[in-house]
């Protein structure tokens, strides 16, 4: 294993990594012009601005925007969902009582603590982890009426990777072309601060309390002991404070041949990151030990990019690597009959779900 890739000095690691990358300085809209200029780009040389969405038919907009979680689930084989994480869904309706809940979560293998999520959402809005069901039914009392959630089998495990995966079309050759380690927003007690404190004079922690969809199930005026790490958060984004390197040393044959065994036993599926949680990350490059959270599609983001030892040039090339193979990808598709969604439709869904995301419980 290369260094700098061992679970536990990493975690030790947060205790003195707290600069952010420039990337998760920078504005979010200035990120955005080149992305978009190359985006136009490719548009343009390709011949369309949504065939990015023909890369996996069989989801909504191929998984650029407006998808559901469970539409990636409900179309696993045997073997993918056996690696994935029980769950179950619960159309919030106002129906659901006590009883009808615990009967359909011991249906599907769950039992507290558990992990609540949209169907449809991103970039961890609305994830809670829920102790009992009285916390479940106040979740569900502050979802969206009309809306899904999915429950799912909390994963307690420190290790949890994105790992970028995709297959050409045209040879049928899989790949993994990148992967993402994410560490959990933390602090390390001193025997006199309060988490309070510690948050507020940590560069990353901080983000925790800047967050306004965000709630730290820490209390603030606690004091940790002396050398004590406490994980502020049971999400792992950059939006709280979490930490992205490249993992791109795990990348071996052995988890190639896993992932992409799991991504044939989707249908039609081309492009997208994988969320897997691992207790060890040994066992994850020998492509065993994991389990998948959740998948995205087209819309996937390189966050590997976001490690603060990766320049701003060579995050912009990662993700304008990512964007052009995605391009290609939607071509080799719309050539073999796959019809790109439109650009109205599109808009319309990510207006949906960014309407969505505003009505969400705050994560913790």
């Amino acid at each position: 294993m290369a260094a700098g890739l061992d679970l536990g000095a990493d975690t030790a690691r947060l205790a003195v990594v707290r600069e952010c990358s420039v990337l998760e300085r920078m504005p979010k809209w200035l990120i955005c012009v080149p992305l978009v200029v190359q985006w136009l780009w490719l548009s343009l040389r390709y011949g369309g601005a949504t065939l990015p969405s023909a890369a996996n038919p069989h989801l909504t907009s191929g998984g650029l925007v407006g998808e559901g979680k469970l539409e990636y689930f409900r179309g696993m084989g045997p073997l993918a969902r056996s690696l994935t994480a029980d769950y179950c869904a619960v159309f919030n309706d106002g129906t659901a009582n006590e009883d009808s809940l615990r009967r359909i979560m011991a249906e599907n293998g769950l039992a507290f603590p558990i992990v609540a999520k949209p169907d449809l959402g991103l970039c961890g809005y609305g994830v809670r982890l829920l102790p009992d069901m009285a916390a479940l039914r106040a979740y569900l009392a502050a979802f969206p009426s009309g809306e899904t959630v999915v429950l799912q089998r909390y994963l307690p495990q420190e290790g949890e990777a994105g790992i970028f995966y995709a297959r050409d079309p045209v040879t049928g050759e899989g790949r993994i072309i990148g992967l993402a380690l994410r560490y959990f927003p933390r602090v390390t007690g001193d025997g006199r601060s309060t988490v309070a404190q510690l948050v507020a004079a940590d560069v990353r922690a901080r983000r925790i309390a800047r967050s306004p969809r965000h709630e730290c199930s820490v209390p603030s005026e606690s004091v940790p002991a002396a050398g004590q790490q406490v994980r502020l958060a049971t999400i792992g984004s950059t939006r709280v404070g979490g930490l992205y390197r490249d993992g791109a040393a795990l990348i071996t044959p052995e988890l190639v041949r896993a992932i992409d065994a799991i991504a044939r036993d989707m249908p039609d599926f081309h492009f997208g990151r994988f969320d897997v949680r691992c207790e060890n990350l040994r066992e994850l490059g020998a492509g065993r030990g994991f389990t998948i959270m959740e998948i995205n599609g087209a819309g996937s983001e390189a966050i590997e990019a976001w490690d603060p030892d990766i320049g701003v040039l060579q995050g912009f090339r990662m993700v304008f690597a990512k964007q052009r193979l995605l391009f290609a990808i939607g071509a080799a598709q719309r050539k073999a009959g796959v019809r790109p969604i439109g650009l109205l439709a599109l808009a319309r869904l990510n207006r949906r779900q960014n309407r969505l995301v505003d009505r969400y419980p705050p994560s913790n």
